[in-house]
Order: structure tokens, then C-alpha cells, then sequence
């Protein structure tokens, strides 16, 4: 259980879980699984690819900026799977499987989270770890600094394909949300490890496989 009481009255620098063995183990396993996952969905990739450009002939590989390790901004790839007008209007959260900006295959592709599997890429590049805090907009980061400062502790590791927070809060789509979802990330970083990092690798698997929401 996360003792979410002690975190919100601790003020202070909160160390990171892993030593620096630790960290540098747990890039080297990241980089060579994310190499070695690349080349063994590559058919899957292939079949995402045609897919999403079949439907409507947009591109299908879609990058947003978001902010990773050390306050960097980088580029987060992951496979279209929203119209290509979805944010004329301005940023808006994914609200779900009713979202109406989302394409049929679109729709496919994120209720079994294919959409993710570009972020392979991020992951080998260094950008991205498998665990980690999911990676923000800036646009929405400024508003949960409004209210949070914490936030800026994230910084201190790179962001995740899945995380502790993903699991036990689901998507987000309001800033209560992404406010909670903080202190879940707060919380990890502080207790990580790898033997913490295979627990949720393993039930982000688990879920996936099982076709349970999160």
C-alpha cells in the first residue's frame, strides 16, 4: 500500500530507489530486451504500419513532443491511432475507448496497447526505460506545477513505457488524475528496483494478455 500521507509532508529531495550499478544495469538490460523485442515484432510492426494507413491514409506513426530525463523534451512515438484533426482545437486527453477522435483501427490498437510498441525505438535510443513515470506535454506538466512542484523530481529518471502509477490509476484525463498519478510516480521512484521494476513489468504483461483496463 502506498503510504500517500507521508509522501504529501515530505518536502525534501527524494532519493532514488537504485544505486548507480543499479541504474546503469537496468539501461544496459533495457536497451539490448528493446533491440531484441525490434527485430522479433518487426512483423507486428509491419502489419500495425499497414493498418493505420490503410484506414485513412494519414501517416501511421505519430510523435508528440513530451519532457523526459533531466527537463529534456524528446520525441515519443507511438502508432496513429486518433484522426488526423484530433487536436484542432488544442490538447486534449485520451478519454477512453468512447473517444470519438479515435479511429476503428485506432481504437484496436490501443484497447490491446499496440499503439505503444514504436516507443521500442525511445526505449533503445535512451529516451525512455520500460519502467519508469509515463512521460508528459509540457502543456499539462505547467499545470500540475501549478499545484505540485514535486513534479520536477521526475526528472531525475527517464520516463516509462509502463509504470507503478499506470497500473493502479488507469489513464488520465483530468489533472486530479495526473495529480494522483504523481504521487504514485513519487513513490516509485523512491522505492524502485529491479526487483519492484519485473513486478510491474509482469503485471502490465499480465493485464495485456488477460484484456483487463488500464
Amino acid at each position: 500500500m502506498v503510504d500517500f500521507e507521508k509522501i504529501e509532508k515530505d518536502d525534501h529531495f527524494i532519493p532514488d530507489g537504485m544505486n548507480g550499478f543499479e541504474r546503469n544495469t537496468k539501461r544496459v538490460i533495457d536497451c539490448l530486451t528493446a533491440l531484441v523485442a525490434m527485430i522479433v515484432f518487426s512483423p507486428l510492426f509491419l502489419f500495425c504500419y499497414i493498418a493505420v494507413k490503410r484506414e485513412d491514409g494519414g501517416p501511421a506513426i505519430f510523435k508528440q513532443e513530451r519532457i523526459g530525463r533531466f527537463g529534456r523534451p524528446f520525441y515519443i512515438y507511438k502508432f496513429r491511432s486518433m484522426k488526423l484533426d484530433a487536436e484542432k482545437a488544442g490538447p486534449a486527453l485520451y478519454s477512453g475507448g468512447k473517444d470519438k477522435r479515435m479511429t476503428k483501427i485506432g481504437k484496436f490498437l490501443r484497447e490491446h496497447h499496440l499503439d505503444e510498441l514504436p516507443q521500442l525505438w525511445n526505449v533503445f535510443c535512451g529516451q525512455m526505460a520500460f519502467i519508469g513515470p509515463r512521460p508528459e506535454r509540457k502543456f499539462y506538466i505547467d499545470q500540475i506545477m501549478e499545484r505540485d512542484p514535486r513534479y520536477r523530481y521526475l526528472y531525475q529518471i527517464r520516463p516509462g513505457v509502463t509504470s507503478y502509477a499506470t497500473l493502479y490509476n488507469g489513464y488520465t484525463d483530468t489533472i486530479e488524475k495526473m495529480l494522483r498519478r504523481l504521487r504514485y510516480d513519487l513513490f516509485y521512484l523512491e522505492h524502485r528496483s529491479w526487483g519492484f521494476d519485473f513486478k510491474i513489468l509482469w503485471m502490465t504483461f499480465f493485464k495485456i494478455v488477460f484484456g483487463k483496463k488500464f
